[in-house]
């Protein structure tokens, strides 16, 4: 596996480019088959997720459209549990049909929140499809309903995520080597 430093931290390839593609695919095809004649409004969440949201509606056929919200929650390699609204959301839901593009939910936290905005602006049907789901630090009340890759509890970068703004342009996904 291919180990690559990134500020201060050294990372090691775990899911290869061709590994995550096939996942967006998984994703696209159940959304394309469960969303078919709804015309959904994906949301895109910023920046993580623009990786995963671009290669996505590549594959999505079904009519839509996209709109972007940028959260922030994390310093460093911890989420802070706090989270700032950077850009805000700011399209009409009102009985739409909402996917959440999201790169990671990890403990839930930022996602849960925007389910509650959208639901509060009055989306009929507000669904989740992430790339990447933590089933051990979840602590959501039901899982995402589109899931592209289940993984274990570690800090990665890579394919939009990062390590403090760097490794988001990364083709592959790595995970911290921890330190001897």
């Amino acid at each position: 596996m291919a180990r690559v430093k990134v500020l201060d931290k050294t990372f090691e390839t775990t899911y290869p480019e061709s590994r995550i593609l096939e996942a967006v695919g998984k994703v696209a095809d159940a959304i394309n088959s469960d969303m078919d004649g709804k015309d959904p409004l994906f949301l895109c969440v910023l920046n993580g997720a623009f990786m995963f949201a671009s290669d996505l509606m590549k594959r999505v056929t079904i009519p839509s459209r996209i709109s972007f919200v940028k959260l922030a929650s994390y310093s460093g390699t911890q989420s802070t549990g706090v989270i700032k609204e950077l850009i805000g959301l700011n399209e009409d839901l009102t009985g739409r049909n909402v996917i959440l593009i999201e790169d990671i939910v990890d403990t839930g936290v930022t996602i849960k929140s925007l389910v509650e905005q959208c639901e509060a602006k009055g989306a009929a049907d507000v669904r989740i499809a992430t790339l990447l789901f933590k089933p051990g630090s979840c602590k959501l009340p039901k899982k995402p309903e589109y899931i592209g890759l289940e993984i274990p509890n570690d800090f990665i970068v890579g394919y939009g995520l990062d390590y403090d703004g760097y490794g988001r342009n990364l083709p592959e996904i790595l995970t911290l080597v921890p330190e001897n």
